[in-house]
């Protein structure tokens, strides 16, 4: 039915998830799904995981609320920014909220008043990453507060490491973890914070006292390693884990067309056939999230070979040469991201040519495309 489509291995993203639970062990995880669960469809990866994840990591409300309406009874962690006016909405849905700002904090504090129940919180503690959060006597003060305010429940805190995934020593990443300690003990002075959290998916790997008791994984969780730093520092610590990539990309061969020597193909003209050539057209282009950064560089599978992309790739539509492929044909499947008999072209590959990341390259993926479970 479909012409462009993503298709989501079920059984991979349990398995992912549960070797990250036997991991970390004792502590929890969050799967982190915001981003549209790094393009692998919000609604289908939580239901692939439903009663299997404790948590869920989101960046905003609408998020949040979307799994509410799927009937979702995990924990959920809004990490992103609030405005005021969500409030009372994030009170309704019972979810906790990252805050880092006193005007989140009374918001919250008012909407929950109002509604005869408590907002749950986790500080946002600035380490080094200089993103979101507080440091110093500033987040002693909103911890301070937050534990004055009737309507506040002081859920959490965390932190987010800066180069924990791109570097092989824990140089950095250590030293943040010693001020979310100092900053820890400084806001626990009275009464302890229940929900504490610091690693991502490199530190759940490679560092165990990052831990606490709850750790966030994100791309991990989707078969797909941080980074080649984390990869190479995991096999030389012997903290490897059997990831399986959960995603793969496929579309169907929209034309066949012969293409004489010396022919341009595409815009700008910036491939031209050398030889007679068969040019086949794919319904996928940069708005389904083809980085246009693959034009003249990328490949697809098709038939269980490589067809280079010739010419750029356009809106809604990308030109691979399949000269070498004679048996493809119109309707015939294409692999962007995936495996296709013994070839295989990953996120990794595809973000090395675009010059970007293997986060980037999935969480781009157009939404509206079907998502299909298998």
């Amino acid at each position: 039915m479909h012409t462009t489509w993503v298709e989501l291995d079920a059984a991979a993203l349990r398995d992912n998830l549960r070797t990250f639970q036997q991991r970390v062990a004792p502590a929890a995880v969050m799967a982190v799904v915001k981003g549209n669960a790094y393009g692998h469809g919000l609604a289908e990866v939580a239901d692939v995981l439903r009663g299997e994840a404790a948590w869920f990591g989101v960046n905003a409300l609408h998020e949040a609320e979307a799994l509410r309406r799927d009937g979702h009874e995990a924990r959920v962690l809004i990490l992103g920014t609030m405005h005021p006016a969500q409030a009372g909405a994030i009170v309704r849905g019972g979810f906790s909220q990252a805050v880092y700002d006193h005007a989140s904090l009374d918001a919250l504090d008012q909407a929950a008043t109002r509604a005869g129940t408590r907002a749950r919180v986790h500080l946002k503690v600035e380490t080094g990453t200089n993103r979101q959060g507080l440091a110093g006597s500033a987040l002693c003060h909103l911890a301070a507060e937050a534990r004055a305010r009737a309507g506040i429940e002081l859920e959490g805190a965390y932190t987010h490491y800066a180069n924990v995934e791109e570097a092989e020593e824990f140089g950095y990443a250590a030293q943040q973890l010693r001020r979310f300690e100092q900053a820890l003990a400084r806001v626990e002075t009275n009464s302890p914070v229940s929900v504490k959290h610091t690693a991502c998916t490199a530190a759940a790997i490679l560092y165990p006292q990052t831990y606490f008791n709850l750790v966030r994984v994100g791309i991990g969780l989707y078969g797909l390693w941080p980074s080649a730093e984390t990869k190479r520092a995991a096999c030389a610590a012997d903290r490897t884990l059997a990831l399986r990539p959960a995603l793969s990309w496929k579309c169907r061969i929209a034309q066949i067309k012969d293409v004489p020597a010396g022919e341009p193909v595409g815009y700008g003209c910036t491939f031209r056939s050398e030889r007679p050539s068969r040019i086949a057209v794919l319904p996928a282009g940069y708005y389904e999230g083809l980085d246009r950064g693959l034009s003249n560089t990328g490949a697809v599978l098709i038939g269980g070979r490589r067809a280079p992309i010739a010419g750029r790739v356009c809106m809604n539509m990308t030109m691979v040469d399949v000269t070498k492929i004679p048996t493809a044909t119109a309707g015939d499947e294409a692999v962007l991201i995936g495996r296709q008999g013994d070839a295989e072209i990953s996120a990794d590959e595809m973000a090395a040519w675009a010059g970007t990341i293997n986060y980037e390259v999935v969480t781009r993926i157009a939404a509206m495309l079907p998502r299909v479970v298998v």
